[in-house]
């Protein structure tokens, strides 16, 4: 079966000038397109984000590493003048 071009251009014009129910949970092609870079920008989003949360990680490792040797210095110094 073949659809001649002018009819699908009909469509897609109509569709896009709200002349036609495409139906709940379909989408215009600039919809679609839009969604498209919506993702892209959350996926890039999480990604940056995933790299903060591993930088803040190894951050607070350090920070906790140093605060025990701070500690066990401390505990030291308190038993030497003891």
């Amino acid at each position: 079966m073949c659809v001649p071009k002018s009819t699908l251009l009909a469509w897609v014009r109509n569709a896009n000038n709200g002349l036609i129910d495409t139906g709940s949970g379909t989408r215009t092609s600039e919809e679609s397109l839009n969604l498209a870079q919506q993702l892209q920008v959350a996926n890039k989003h999480i990604k940056e984000l995933e790299k903060k949360n591993r930088e803040l990680e190894e951050l607070n490792e350090f920070l906790e590493e140093a605060s025990a040797f701070f500690a066990a210095n401390r505990r030291k110094s308190a038993k030497k003048n003891v």
